[in-house]
């Protein structure tokens, strides 16, 4: 079955916890990955989503990566959300 996978980046204005991702997410901008396979039989293309997963950064001491956790869409729109209802403090704001 053929399948894709689509990129695109997001970013958080303030820390955010995520579904799925252990402890806070810092502020920043990050990967989206999402995994679909077509789906067979039909007269026109249609993909059902297999995964979607968020690269978060790492940093272990002398080690800095990433680490790929999968996630739930819907989660990912409701920390989004969450962040632009977010207040602003600050000088500038």
């Amino acid at each position: 079955m053929p399948a894709r996978t689509t990129q695109a980046t997001v970013v958080f204005r303030h820390p955010a916890r995520l579904d799925g991702v252990d402890g806070w997410l810092p502020a920043g901008t990050y990967i989206v990955e999402t995994e679909e396979e077509q789906i067979p039989g039909l007269s026109f293309a249609a993909y059902r989503r297999l995964q979607t997963t968020i690269f978060v950064p790492v940093n272990t001491g002398a080690y800095a990566g990433r680490q790929v956790v999968a996630i739930e869409p819907q989660a990912l729109q409701q920390a989004l959300e969450r962040d632009a209802q977010a207040p602003t403090e600050g000088p500038g704001y």
